[in-house]
């Protein structure tokens, strides 16, 4: 197994766990196991939990970027890459992987680790907004709109319905506000 394929595994298997349990459930014991890797391997690559933590939230982000840029710059009209990215398929009960390291006290009160987060839905927040005002330009949407305004809200909505769904223990009132939300974008029928 060459170094790079081991440091792989630790971000990767980092990654998981950060999805799975949180940063402070995530011990570089855990890490290293899901890893099959030795200690010495892990501060070989990493100087120690934070710098690694660090590089699986970065790539995360990153995977999540490319994902859903894929999406937003597909063909199609304004309202359809919208409308692709929310049904998109998701592991909606485990909620999003950026959404959730965001609601971690560790992570949250960490700037280095946030700053990924805080990066992405920034990131995500400009590209819906950018889709609205063509949106508004193709006469799709009410050029009234704010276009930042309608793309926080849609981020919000897509956050909250996650946390929504993890409380139910259903992907019901995810599928149910993902829809409401399509319903406002809409526009009326006739028109």
């Amino acid at each position: 197994m060459s170094l790079v394929d081991t440091a792989e595994r630790l971000i990767a298997s980092t990654r998981e766990l950060l999805w799975e349990r949180g940063y402070g459930a995530t011990s570089p014991k855990a890490i290293q196991e899901r890893a099959q890797a030795g200690q010495g391997s892990m501060y070989h690559h990493f100087s120690g939990k934070p710098a690694l933590a660090l590089a699986a939230i970065r790539r995360s982000a990153d995977e999540l970027v490319a994902q859903v840029d894929e999406q937003l710059t597909s063909s199609g009209t304004a309202l359809a890459r919208i409308r692709a990215y929310l049904l998109r398929e998701r592991e909606v009960l485990r909620g999003c992987p950026i959404g959730r390291l965001a609601q971690d006290t560790e992570i949250a009160h960490n700037e280095d680790l946030r700053a990924p987060l805080a990066e992405t839905f920034e990131w995500l927040r400009g590209r819906l907004a950018g889709l609205i005002t063509q949106g508004q330009a193709d006469g799709e949407f009410n050029a009234g709109l704010d276009p930042a305004a309608v793309a926080a809200a849609l981020v919000s909505v897509l956050q909250g319905s996650y946390v929504q769904a993890r409380a139910a223990g259903s992907t019901d009132p995810f599928d149910l506000a993902i829809s409401g939300i399509l319903a406002l974008l809409s526009p009326p029928e006739g028109n």
